[in-house]
């Protein structure tokens, strides 16, 4: 599975630079607006990141580039999200959303002050194609593959040990996480709120055993980051220019079963 870093948020930057600006009031353009100057990517991207130099750090067998993802991990604090409700879509819709395809149309709805996040399975898991994993790589399990890389080494195993001492010291908050798991062959589309003039950050975060294509449109079907290279990690960023909902579809193009964690600021 091809690896993949946050150079894939500078992608997506250059993906909606495309797009001619859009004003608040003109709410069937792309929903893209300009992102404030200063900001900064949150714990979304840092997980995401954090995913990535864990699977080089094992690729290569290297033990600090695996503490380095653990400490980044550990520096997330990610809160379980509630719920989500019921999204009700036809096969059409899921057909329209498929990252394969140029963006779908869902439904325009208005945003009010009690929406919620929303997610449509097209099938559900009969539990007949699990995978190896049951989820994402923890900071635990990634400090414990740190110590088992470093071996002998009592300077590098001393290293991991101060890092685990840390704790979360320092955590960056604000990230809210829903775990999916996606039976193989079958398509996730969360419809998710945010905000207009408000920094806005997704992240996709497999556990490894399939690959998963992600595409996020937002309510006119404009695509606002899309993604179908062999991996199950993405991260994207935008600032919405008005308030509006988004859909966030998840593809499992593999064999077997993918949980992955959905993450939002």
């Amino acid at each position: 599975m091809t690896l993949k870093s946050l150079s894939l948020a500078l992608a997506t930057t250059a993906l909606v630079a495309l797009n001619l600006p859009v004003l608040a009031e003109d709410a069937k353009g792309p929903n893209v607006g300009t992102t404030a100057e200063g900001t900064t990517s949150g714990a979304a991207a840092t997980m995401t990141l954090a995913q990535d130099l864990y699977a080089l750090g094992v690729a290569q067998g290297d033990a600090l580039t695996v503490l380095a993802a653990a400490k980044l991990a550990a520096s997330v604090a990610a809160e379980a999200g509630a719920d989500p409700a019921a999204l009700e879509l036809s096969p059409e819709d899921f057909a329209a959303l498929s990252p394969r395809k140029s963006g779908g149309a869902p439904p325009v709805r208005a945003l009010s002050s009690d929406a919620v996040i929303s997610k449509a399975t097209s099938a559900p898991d009969d539990g007949s194609d699990d995978g190896a994993a049951d989820g994402p790589v923890t900071a635990d399990q990634m400090f414990a593959k740190a110590t088992e890389l470093a071996g002998d080494d009592d300077v590098l195993i001393g290293l991991i040990e101060d890092a685990q001492a840390e704790g979360s010291r320092g955590r960056i908050g604000g990230a809210v996480e829903w775990l999916s798991r996606l039976p193989a062959g079958q398509t996730d589309v969360w419809e998710i709120p945010f905000y207009g003039n408000s920094y806005a950050e997704i992240a996709v975060a497999g556990d490894g055993d399939a690959d998963l294509d992600v595409a996020v449109t937002d309510e006119n079907g404009n695509v606002i980051c899309y993604d179908v290279s062999y991996s199950d990690r993405v991260y994207c960023d935008w600032t919405p220019a008005w308030d509006g909902y988004f859909y966030v579809t998840v593809q499992n193009m593999g064999g077997s079963r993918n949980s992955y964690y959905l993450l939002t600021n």
